[in-house]
C-alpha cells in the first residue's frame, strides 16, 4: 500500500523540493500550510514563512507537482504556544527563540498529532537534518545536515523517540545549492525565492513596537547599574535589551559597556566590560536527550549556545533537578543568554539540548 506523507509547506524552496522529492520517491504526498497570522490580516507579506503570499506560493508549487494542498488554521495554538511564550520570556528577563518554540509546540506536536490522527504515515519538513535508526541502541538518532551552513539540528533537539519514527527530512543529504538546482529542473516557481529572515509574527522585524503593543509593562523604565552596584543610567524597558548588547544603552562610562545581566526583580540592567560577559558554564533546564533517556554521568560534548555560534568543547553533568544539566566549558564562552537553547553534540550526532536558565 502506498504510504502517505504530509509536507509542511511554507512556500519556500526547501519545503517545495521536499514535497517534490517525496512524490518522486513514490509516496502519496499532501501539502499543508499552517495559518498562524491574526484574523483580518490583508497584507500578503505579513507573516514571513506563513504569510498569505507564502500560502499562494505553496499552492502554485503543489499544482506543478500534482499534489493536493490545504491550509489549516493553527492561529489559536500558535498564539498560546509561541507568541504568549515569547512575551512571557521577555517579561522574565530572558531572550527566547520562537522558532524552537514553534517546532516544539506546533510543527512536531499539534501538526504531527493531527496528520497521524488522519491516518498519515509521516510528516515531512524542509529542515536540513538527518535521522537514522540505530539497531544497537534501539533508538532513533538525529544528525546534522550535510550542508554545514544550512544545518538546522540546533532547532530540533527537542524531538523525542515517539516522534522521530514518523518524521522525514529529505534535504538532510543535500547542499542548498543542489536543492535550488532540483527546484529549477523541476520547474518549481520558487526556485530562486529568497529565504525570509524575519520572525513570522513580528511585522518588519520591529521587536520594540510589537512588545510595546502586547506588553505595555515591558516598556517601564528602570535603573542601569554597573557590576559594582553603582547607578550609571536609565533603561527604557527590560524587554528591549539582551545579554551582550552594546548599542542603544546611552552610556558614557569611559569604556565600551555591554549588558551582562537582566534583573526583572529590580527592573534593572547590569552593564560591564566585555570580560564580564564570559561564563565558565551554564545550567540548562527542560532538557531532552535523544540517544538516551537521561544523563547518568558526566560526558564530553560540543555545545552550541545559540543558532549561529560555533560548538564549544564542554563537559555535561547531571543537574540537581530532573530534566536539568550543568555544562562546564573548556574555554569560557561569551554572552550565555538565559532563554536561548544550549544544544549538545558529539561530532555530527545531536545528543540533546535544553533551555539556558542561568550562566555560571
Amino acid at each position: 500500500m502506498q504510504e502517505t506523507v504530509f509536507v509542511a509547506m511554507s512556500g519556500g524552496v526547501d519545503s517545495s523540493v521536499t514535497a517534490y522529492l517525496l512524490k518522486e520517491q513514490g509516496y502519496r504526498v499532501i501539502g499543508i500550510t499552517m495559518q498562524v497570522w491574526p484574523s483580518g490580516v490583508t497584507d500578503p507579506d505579513y507573516g514571513g514563512c506563513c504569510s498569505l503570499a507564502a500560502v499562494e506560493d505553496a499552492r502554485r508549487v503543489c499544482e506543478v507537482i500534482g499534489i493536493p494542498h490545504y491550509v489549516w488554521n493553527f492561529q489559536d495554538v500558535f498564539e498560546q504556544g509561541v507568541i504568549d511564550y515569547f512575551c512571557r520570556e521577555y517579561l522574565g528577563g530572558r531572550t527566547p527563540n520562537p522558532c524552537i518554540a514553534c517546532n516544539r509546540e506546533i510543527k512536531f506536536h499539534v501538526l504531527l498529532n493531527r496528520v497521524r490522527a488522519l491516518g498519515a504515515d509521516f510528516l515531512a519538513t524542509g529542515h536540513y537534518v538527518r535521522t537514522m535508526y540505530d539497531e544497537r541502541l534501539g533508538r532513533w538518532l538525529l544528525k546534522k545536515g550535510r550542508d554545514e551552513k544550512k544545518d538546522q539540528s540546533y532547532v530540533l533537539y527537542m524531538l523525542r523517540q515517539d516522534q522521530l519514527p514518523y518524521l522525514k527530512f529529505p534535504l538532510g543529504d543535500y547542499l542548498k545549492s543542489e536543492v535550488r538546482q532540483l527546484a529549477s529542473r523541476a520547474g518549481l516557481p520558487v526556485a530562486e525565492k529568497q529565504e525570509s529572515q524575519e520572525i513570522c509574527f513580528i511585522p518588519d522585524n520591529d521587536y520594540r513596537s510589537f512588545l510595546e503593543q502586547r506588553l505595555p509593562q515591558a516598556a517601564v523604565p528602570g535603573p542601569i547599574y554597573d557590576v559594582h552596584g553603582n547607578l550609571v543610567g536609565k533603561h527604557q524597558g527590560l524587554a528591549f535589551y539582551t545579554i551582550g548588547q552594546r548599542h542603544g544603552l546611552g552610556l558614557a562610562l569611559g569604556y565600551p559597556a555591554y549588558v551582562v545581566e537582566i534583573d526583572p526583580s529590580r527592573n534593572a540592567l547590569v552593564v560591564g566590560e566585555k570580560s564580564h560577559l564570559e561564563a565558565n558554564g551554564l545550567v540548562a533546564e527542560k532538557v531532552n536527550f535523544i540517544p538516551f533517556d537521561t544523563l547518568q554521568e558526566e560526558r564530553t560534548a560540543e555545545v552550541k549556545i545559540r543558532y549561529t555560534s560555533a560548538p564549544a568543547p564542554a563537559v555535561i553533568l547531571p543537574g540537581r533537578a530532573p530534566n536539568e544539566v550543568t555544562v562546564r566549558f573548556s574555554v569560557p564562552q561569551r554572552a550565555v543568554t538565559p532563554g536561548q537553547s544550549a544544544v549538545f553534540y558529539k561530532d555530527d550526532l545531536v545528543l540533546g539540548g535544553g533551555i539556558i536558565s542561568r550562566k555560571l
